[in-house]
C-alpha cells in the first residue's frame, strides 16, 4: 500500500496550521472583526495559542518528511486536535461559542482521524520491516 498520503496529511497539517498561526499573530483584529466576535481584553491571549500553532505546524512539516521515523510525534499532534475540537464541540452544545470557532474545529476533528490513522498505518510499517 501506498503510504505517500501520509506525507500530505502532514503537509496540510502544516500549512493549514501556520497560516493560521500568522493569521491570528498578524491581523487578529481584523478576524475578530470580520466574524462580529469581541476579542479578549488582550491580544497575549491570542498570540500564546498562535505561537503554539506555529510550534506545531514546525512539527508537522518534521513528521513528513519521516513519518516512520516521526511516529511519536503523531500523537501529540492529535493530541492537539483532540483538544481544540473537543473544547469547541463541549461548548457549542452546552454554554455556547461563537460560529468562529466551528469550522476549525471541525477541520481539526478531520485531522484527528487522519492522524490517527497514520500513526496506525505507521506502526504497521514498522511490523513488517
Amino acid at each position: 500500500m501506498n503510504d505517500k498520503w501520509i506525507k500530505l496529511v502532514f503537509i496540510a497539517a502544516g500549512i493549514y496550521d501556520g497560516v493560521l498561526a500568522f493569521s491570528f499573530l498578524l491581523m487578529p483584529e481584523a478576524i475578530f472583526n470580520h466574524y462580529q466576535v469581541e476579542p479578549p481584553n488582550h491580544f497575549g491571549y491570542v498570540e500564546f495559542p498562535a505561537m503554539l500553532l506555529l510550534i506545531f505546524a514546525v512539527m508537522f512539516f518534521r513528521v513528513a518528511v519521516n513519518p516512520v521515523k516521526c511516529r511519536e510525534l503523531m500523537l501529540y499532534g492529535a493530541a492537539l486536535k483532540f483538544s481544540y475540537a473537543f473544547v469547541v464541540f463541549r461548548y457549542a452544545m452546552t454554554t455556547g461559542v461563537p460560529f468562529m470557532w466551528i469550522p476549525w474545529a471541525w477541520v481539526d476533528s478531520a485531522f484527528l482521524v487522519l492522524f490517527l490513522m497514520s500513526w496506525y498505518r505507521t506502526g504497521r510499517h514498522l511490523r513488517v520491516t
